[in-house]
């Protein structure tokens, strides 16, 4: 019995990579039974079947304890999230920042805000999303794809864990992955042409190799994201900054929106809170009352 972490599922098959070697394997029917599926990203056992085949094949016999699951992207033991955003070129969407953050922040899965495209920037703008986004409550880094050495403090994060990448259209995730997964991913990438015969066209949840026991998600694209089962009033919880100064707020159910005397109010005019930030929850502050409003009783649905 061997070891591995499923990296990919085509049309019933499990890539299942073993450290050295990916094996093509479909899962034992004990798992219908049990109400069981594997999942990208679970460790799994698994026996080998045929080793002459191109690639070997095999059977996952039993999945290992998950330590943590997602349901968009589908995928199981994720140690954390990487949010990647393009500092120019084009500029990036505050208000989709924000709800990346909030999103990762309310499945207690931590984050790294990395912000690509350092060496097009000038030093203001790269100064203005530092001070925005300092207390945010994760990591924030500055990237260029094209420049390695500015890669190496990621590189350290990322290692020994599986990451979950994601951000919008224009960033730079596939340069990005290509650097830090290099050849291997080519590999892993031909191998699954392969496995699919060429016929599957739907973008799947993946896990490509970028050192020893690291690994990226590559989650498909997404045009939106929404807030997922998200009252108003929990919304304040998500925007760390906030927390010491909601203490000195007039009312202690404060929402930091219309009330008067809000300590957080005051400490964004005085320049202690980004108004990028309050700006950001005060527009979502408002789309959560409005979806309330629209579907009482109803929580939003999340992309991730």
């Amino acid at each position: 019995m061997r070891k591995g972490k499923i990296i990919k599922s085509v049309a019933g098959f499990y890539e299942v990579h073993d450290g050295s070697t990916i094996y093509r394997c479909r899962a034992k029917g004990v798992f219908r039974a049990l109400k069981q599926k594997p999942l990208v990203g679970d460790d799994v056992e698994f026996d080998i079947t045929d080793t002459v085949s191109i690639p070997p094949e095999g059977n996952v016999t039993r999945i290992l304890p998950r330590r943590y699951s997602l349901i968009r992207p589908n995928v199981a033991n994720v140690d954390q999230a990487l949010l990647l955003f393009a500092i120019t070129h084009p500029s990036p969407s505050f208000n989709m920042l924000d709800r990346f953050l909030i999103t990762m922040s309310s499945k207690n899965l931590p984050a790294i805000l990395c912000f690509n495209k350092e060496d097009l920037a000038e030093e203001d703008e790269k100064r203005e999303l530092l001070l925005s986004y300092a207390d945010c409550g994760c990591q924030v880094l500055f990237i260029s794809t094209f420049e390695k050495e500015s890669l190496l403090p990621l590189q350290e994060i990322l290692a020994g864990k599986t990451t979950v990448l994601t951000g919008p259209s224009g960033a730079g995730k596939s340069t990005l992955i290509n650097t830090l997964c290099g050849e291997e991913r080519m590999q892993t990438g031909e191998l699954s042409r392969k496995i699919s015969r060429g016929k599957n066209t739907t973008r799947h949840v993946e896990l490509l190799t970028a050192g020893s026991d690291t690994y990226l998600v590559d989650t498909p694209g997404f045009t939106s994201l929404f807030l997922m089962g998200m009252e108003p009033e929990e919304l304040s919880a998500h925007y760390p900054e906030f927390e010491q100064y909601a203490g000195d707020c007039r009312f202690d159910t404060c929402r930091h929106f219309k009330e008067p005397d809000c300590a957080v109010k005051e400490a964004v005019a005085q320049g202690k809170i980004s108004r990028i930030r309050y700006r950001n929850y005060t527009e979502l502050y408002e789309d959560l009352l409005d979806q309330k409003k629209k579907n009482p009783g109803k929580g939003r649905r999340g992309d991730l």
